[in-house]
């Protein structure tokens, strides 16, 4: 059974777009992303909300906005907080590692 992973950051230019890179291309995962910033590359909507199985936000911060914005689409939904800031370019190999290693057990 495929598990459906949205990625959520502030601008949907770095952070989200890597993991959205990164585990697609893992067995059984489907991805998606989305940024929360009024000039985000995707805006988030509900309907990735409605698609997501996992939930996984960049900040805390994130989690807040999230749940300010979208509370009426967030039940039942898993929102996991990654605790990592913005300090990585798209696709930096220090920024995969990282990844890997939180979300990692959470698609497996």
């Amino acid at each position: 059974m495929n598990k459906n992973a949205l990625f959520i950051c502030s601008q949907n230019r770095l952070r989200s777009p890597t993991a959205e890179q990164v585990f697609a291309s893992w067995p059984g995962v489907e991805t998606d992303s989305a940024g929360l910033g009024g000039d985000a590359s995707v805006p988030l909507g509900p309907e990735q909300i409605a698609w997501a199985d996992i939930i996984f936000v960049m900040e805390n911060a994130h989690r807040s906005r999230l749940a300010a914005r979208f509370k009426k689409h967030l039940n039942g939904k898993r929102v996991v907080c990654l605790d990592i800031p913005d300090d990585y370019a798209y696709m930096q190999p220090e920024l995969v590692a990282v990844l890997e290693a939180r979300v990692g057990r959470f698609l497996r």
